[in-house]
């Protein structure tokens, strides 16, 4: 068995005196293990830090067996990453959550935001934008993902309804004026989750926006995933929070 793919190093740890159990998310093969012979040389070790870009080729005598990753890196960016409060907490944040995926379950969209995300930590307001609709992305990869096209009382779209609060039962969306007798009982929806801006004007959210965005993805991963599978958040989460706030000037 042999495939060939670019992954993404979520992490890596010791397998015996020389190897290394490396993990990556890859572009179409999802998230995977395998082991890197001499992982643990000065050489390729500096390949399998977590956030870099690497060629990677998977051999295996079966399907169902671990395997053995062959690594090229391709972005060496582990070391830039680790140098940042904002980056390395929001790196592990991101493999924290993509270890609630199934492994070797595809999800291109996911990898794909990953990458925009490593890209982009050195502009802190878009990478917590960014981070916020990778969490959401990751609530519904798993199943959960929230209803925001329409008002759930009223039935009317975003055109017309002013959707402006989110059932924290439900998930689905309400407008402002009808979800108004019910706003204490209510998520308040940040109203960049509300429009599907082109991509190229991300990076412009208010911090109130983000701190609901966050308290949104946190109620959902609690409610359906860190509860339900006895976990506790990922304390890398409240960090990279907190740095964020602070590389904006209010932390």
């Amino acid at each position: 068995m042999e495939w060939s793919d670019v992954g993404l190093v979520l992490g890596t740890r010791r397998l015996g005196e020389a190897d290394a159990l490396v993990e990556l998310m890859t572009r179409d093969h999802g998230r995977h293990l395998g082991v890197v012979k001499g992982g643990r040389s000065k050489r390729r070790a500096a390949a399998v830090q977590i956030g870099n870009r690497v060629d990677v080729t998977w051999r295996a005598r079966l399907d169902e067996h671990l395997g053995t990753f062959a690594l090229e890196p391709l972005d060496a960016r582990a070391a830039a990453l680790m140098a940042d409060a904002l980056a390395l907490n929001g790196v592990q944040t991101l493999a924290a959550h993509l270890r609630l995926l199934p492994e070797r379950d595809p999800h291109p969209d996911l990898f794909a935001a990953l990458e925009g995300l490593l890209e982009h930590f050195d502009r802190p307001r878009l990478a917590g934008e960014l981070m916020i609709r990778f969490e959401l992305a990751i609530v519904e990869a798993l199943g959960f993902g929230l209803d925001l096209s329409e008002c759930a009382l009223t039935g009317a779209g975003p055109e017309t309804a002013d959707l402006a609060w989110v059932s924290p039962k439900t998930g689905r969306a309400c407008g402002r004026l009808a979800g108004r007798p019910w706003a204490d009982r209510l998520l308040p929806l940040p109203a960049f989750l509300v429009v599907d801006d082109d991509p190229a004007a991300w990076g412009a959210v208010a911090s109130p926006d983000l701190a609901a965005g966050f308290t949104l993805t946190r109620h959902f991963l609690a409610r359906h995933v860190w509860e339900a599978r006895a976990l506790a958040p990922p304390t890398t989460r409240d960090a990279f929070v907190a740095a964020l706030w602070r590389a904006l000037g209010e932390g």
